[in-house]
C-alpha cells in the first residue's frame, strides 16, 4: 500500500472506521517488534512495548500530518517508548575510548564485517550488539535488519542525516573493536 493510500486509511480511522486500524498491526506489528526487541533486549518487553507504541499511534493518530511516510511516524514512536523504558532500567553499558574508535580504519572494519560467511565473527558480532547501548543497537537495527535508508534514520531518531552517517559509521568501528576484545 502506497502512502497515499494509508493517508487515506488514516483519515477513515479518524472518521469512525476504527477496525481499519488493524491493517497497519497486520503491516508494521512484525517489524515494530522487531525494532523494540533490539533495543529492550527482552522478548517479554518487547512485546508489552509494541503494543503500547500501537496504542500511543492510535490515540495520536490525529497529529499524523503526512510530512513523512506513516512508517516512520510510527518507527518513531516505538523508538520513543522503547528508549523511555530503557532509560527507566539504568542499565551500564562498556565504553570505549574515542582514541580507540578513532584509529581503526574503515578497510579493516569492511574486511571484517562484510565477512558473512565467518561464523566465528557472525558469533562474536551477535554478542557485541548485546554490548551497545540502545539507541546505537537500533541505529544498527533499522539500518540493517529493516534496510531503513539513512534519510529515514535521520526522520526516525530526529538526528540530521550526516549526523545519522556518522553515527552508524562510529558504531561500526566500535564493532569492530568489540569483536576483536571477544
Amino acid at each position: 500500500m502506497e502512502q497515499q493510500d494509508e493517508v487515506n486509511y488514516i483519515k477513515r480511522i479518524l472518521e469512525g472506521e476504527t477496525n481499519l486500524f488493524s491493517y497497519f498491526l497486520d503491516r508494521y506489528g512484525r517489524p515494530i517488534y522487531s525494532l523494540i526487541v533490539q533495543i529492550v533486549s527482552c522478548k517479554e518487553d518487547a512485546e508489552e512495548l509494541t503494543q503500547d507504541s500501537f496504542v500511543k499511534a492510535f490515540r495520536k493518530l490525529d497529529s499524523y500530518k503526512g510530512d513523512c511516510n506513516f512508517s516512520t511516524w510510527l518507527y518513531r514512536i516505538a523508538y520513543n517508548t522503547a528508549i523511555s523504558a530503557t532509560r527507566k532500567q539504568k542499565k551500564d553499558f562498556l565504553s570505549i575510548e574515542e582514541s580507540v574508535i578513532d584509529n581503526v580504519s574503515d578497510k579493516e572494519v569492511d574486511e571484517m564485517l562484510g565477512d558473512s560467511s565467518n561464523e566465528e565473527i557472525i558469533s562474536k558480532l551477535e554478542r557485541a550488539l548485546t554490548m551497545l547501548n540502545a539507541d546505537e543497537r537500533v541505529l544498527i537495527a533499522l539500518f540493517y535488519n529493516e534496510d531503513k535508508s539513512v534519510e529515514e534514520l535521520a526522520s526516525i531518531l530526529k538526528l540530521t542525516t550526516s549526523n545519522a552517517k556518522v553515527k552508524l559509521h562510529r558504531i561500526r568501528k566500535k564493532l569492530y573493536v568489540l569483536i576483536n576484545n571477544l
